[in-house]
């Protein structure tokens, strides 16, 4: 089965999606399942997850009535407060519904570069396993110590680092983020989604070759065991369409074999979020 790791839905307001500026005054719109099912018909693709947006319980659970409703969402990682004063009940609740696949945290906008080491914080995330659930690690590379150590003190606790980390694509900045990123290489709980590249770039005047440097990487630490294709759509959508964020990692995939394709494009997916 081959899904997109990484995507999101959401009926926009401007009081809830404040994120989506003027500069990106494009997404300023509803995307939902109608509007994504065809886009994955045509790039071949079976399915999706769906992944949060913004900080609110009510998405969550929103997004989890959206998968009770389309095939074509496999999985939903939320948000919670996983910083809360009872977190638990939280978790219990929600992982009640089995299309509750992981949490995730918008750690990027942070102040604190070590956030993910907080006490509270920490609390929340060992909880996770208990429920089944993994946790996208959304940051800068300025973030990836702390996510180390985070991945350290939870070996048994899936992780997945969101769009390869973010590094500066588009200023050619890639020997701080590499140095960091390459620590991941022996710690297996640890994936990479190779999504939301095409936003680190001059949206509209990139190349393929303006990703290769960093895919080495990606691949020489991670493996083609560890690394799954997310789109990232609507946001790609800036600088590039669905099938044009698709082709830069078929292009780069050229010379793996099948298998290793179809690891990247589902499998691997399928393993970490759907324990299929």
């Amino acid at each position: 089965m081959k899904i997109d790791s990484h995507q999101h839905f959401w009926q926009y307001n401007l009081e809830d999606y404040s994120w989506i500026s003027d500069e990106v005054a494009s997404l300023k719109r509803d995307f939902l399942p109608a509007d994504l099912e065809p886009l994955l018909k045509a790039n071949n693709m079976d399915g999706c997850i769906a992944v949060q947006a913004r900080q609110s319980l009510q998405e969550t659970q929103w997004l989890l009535e959206l998968a009770e409703n389309h095939n074509i969402i496999k999985g939903v990682v939320g948000w919670m407060d996983l910083c809360g004063d009872k977190p638990e009940a939280t978790l219990k609740a929600l992982s009640e519904n089995s299309k509750l696949v992981g949490m995730r945290h918008v750690v990027q906008d942070e102040p604190d570069d070590y956030f993910m080491l907080r006490k509270d914080f920490i609390n929340g995330i060992s909880l996770l396993e208990k429920y089944g659930l993994t946790y996208d690690i959304l940051i800068f590379p300025k973030q990836l110590p702390a996510a180390l150590e985070l991945a350290k003190k939870f070996p048994n606790q899936a992780l997945v680092i969101d769009h390869i980390a973010k590094p500066a694509i588009a200023s050619g900045e890639i020997e701080h983020w590499q140095k960091h990123i390459r620590q991941f290489k022996n710690l297996p709980n640890v994936y990479c989604k190779v999504s939301g590249m095409v936003t680190e770039v001059s949206w509209q005047n990139w190349t393929q070759d303006d990703f290769t440097p960093y895919l080495d990487i990606i691949v020489e630490t991670f493996g083609t065991d560890r690394i799954m294709f997310g789109s990232d759509w609507p946001v790609c959508l800036l600088a590039a369409d669905y099938g044009q964020v698709s082709q830069i990692v078929k292009n780069y995939l050229k010379t793996f074999s099948q298998n290793e394709q179809d690891k990247i494009f589902g499998i691997n997916c399928s393993q970490f979020y759907l324990k299929d």
